[in-house]
C-alpha cells in the first residue's frame, strides 16, 4: 500500500456505482435512496426493456449502457462504472457500489465514509443488509438471515460496499470473467495485498430478493455453489481463502450422500435411503438448534436449516457445472434467479 493521494478540495470524497437490469420498481427506490447525498452517481444498464435508462437520466444520474455484444457479468457492469466514475471525477477516493434491487439506508453513506478516512488500512466497509419482505416466503426469510453476518473484521463483502477507489484499482478491480461471487475473489485478492475489510454495526441497505418460487431458490443456490468452486479453484492454496471446510460438507452432504443413497438402495434393501434420509435429517435438526442457540425464531430457525440441509443439493450441481466447464474450458453462462 502506497500514501494517500492528495483530492482537489472540489472533488467529491466519493461517488456511487448502481447496477442493474429490469429493475423496475425496485431501481426507483434504489436510486431516490442515493439522489439526497449529493454525489456523482452512475447507473449502469445491462440491457433493460423497462425504461430504466430514461428513469435514471429524469433523475440527472449518469448512464452507462453497457455493450450486450460482450457476455454480462456484473463483475464488468461495477468494473465499467468505477471506470466512468474516476474518469469524470479523478480526485474521488471512495465508491459505493450498489445493486439496482437495494435501497441504501438514511446515514449509511456518511457513517461508511467517515470510517474508511479514520483507518487508512481499510479497503472496503459494509453494513447490516436487510431483506424488504422476510415474511413473504421461507427463501425471502433464508436471506435476510444470510445477510446478518458479525460485525468486526470481515473475510469479505456483498453486493453494497463502500470500497478504497486506490484498494479497488491495486488489485486490479473485479474479475470480468466471474459470474457468481465475484465480490469474494476481490475481497480475498485485496486482504492477499495487506488490505482489511470491516463490517460496521450500522443499518446499510434494502435488499429485494422477491424469491418466491422454488426455481427460483434452487437456481439462487446454484450460482452459490458454482461461485464458491470457482474461487475455491482460484484460491483454495491461499489462506485468504475461507471456505475451505464449506465447500467440502457441499459435496458430501450435497452429492455423496444422495448419490450414494440412492445408488446402494437396490442391494441394501433401501437401508441406504433411510441413512442418506437420516443423515440429512440429523443435519437440519443441528443447523436449526444452532439458529435457535443464536436467538432465531423457530420460524427463523426453520427456514434456515432448510436452506443449509436442502440448498447442499443444488450448490453441489453448481459446483459440478463449473468444473465441467472448467474441463472442457467453456465459459461459464450467467446464472439468473430473477
Amino acid at each position: 500500500m502506497t500514501a494517500e493521494t492528495a483530492r482537489p478540495m472540489d472533488a467529491p470524497a466519493f461517488g456511487v456505482v448502481v447496477i442493474g437490469r429490469n429493475e423496475g420498481e425496485r431501481l426507483k427506490l434504489c436510486l431516490q435512496s442515493l439522489i439526497g447525498a449529493h454525489v456523482p452517481i452512475v447507473y449502469v444498464d445491462s440491457g433493460s426493456t423497462d425504461g430504466s435508462q430514461a428513469f435514471a437520466e429524469s433523475l440527472k444520474v449518469e448512464v452507462l449502457d453497457l455493450d450486450m455484444s460482450v457476455p454480462f457479468t456484473a463483475a464488468r457492469a461495477r468494473n465499467a462504472g468505477v471506470k466512468h466514475l474516476v474518469a469524470g471525477y479523478p480526485g474521488i477516493e471512495y465508491v459505493q457500489f450498489v445493486d439496482g434491487d437495494c435501497e441504501i439506508v438514511d446515514g449509511w453513506l456518511e457513517v461508511a465514509n467517515r470510517h474508511l478516512g479514520a483507518d487508512p488500512s481499510l479497503a472496503a466497509v459494509c453494513g447490516r443488509r436487510s431483506e424488504r419482505f422476510p415474511e413473504n416466503s421461507l427463501y425471502n426469510c433464508a436471506c435476510d438471515l444470510e445477510w446478518d453476518t458479525p460485525i468486526g473484521e470481515a473475510m469479505e463483502f456483498g453486493g453494497e460496499v463502500m470500497m478504497r477507489v486506490r484498494a479497488f484499482q491495486e488489485v486490479g478491480g473485479y474479475n470480468d470473467e466471474i459470474i457468481a461471487a465475484e465480490d469474494t475473489d476481490l475481497a480475498i485478492r485485496m486482504r492477499k495485498q495487506g488490505w482489511r475489510i470491516f463490517r460496521i454495526e450500522q443499518p446499510m441497505s434494502v435488499h429485494d430478493a422477491a424469491i418466491l418460487r422454488f426455481d427460483q431458490w434452487w437456481k439462487r443456490m446454484v450460482r452459490g455453489g458454482h461461485g464458491t468452486a470457482e474461487n475455491e479453484d482460484l484460491h483454495g492454496d491461499s489462506p485468504q481463502f475461507h471456505r475451505k471446510g464449506w465447500a467440502r460438507s457441499t459435496l458430501f452432504w450435497g452429492l455423496a450422500v444422495p448419490a450414494g443413497g440412492a445408488m446402494l438402495a437396490i442391494p441394501t434393501l433401501g437401508l441406504s435411503a433411510v441413512g442418506a434420509t437420516v443423515g440429512l435429517g440429523a443435519l437440519f435438526l443441528k443447523t436449526e438448534r444452532a439458529a435457535l442457540r443464536d436467538g432465531r425464531t423457530p420460524q427463523e430457525a426453520r427456514a434456515w436449516a432448510v436452506n443449509c440441509t436442502l440448498g447442499k443439493v443444488p450448490e453441489a450441481v453448481g459446483h459440478l457445472r463449473y468444473w465441467r466447464n472448467r474441463v472442457s474450458n467453456k465459459r461459464s453462462k450467467l446464472i439468473e434467479y430473477k
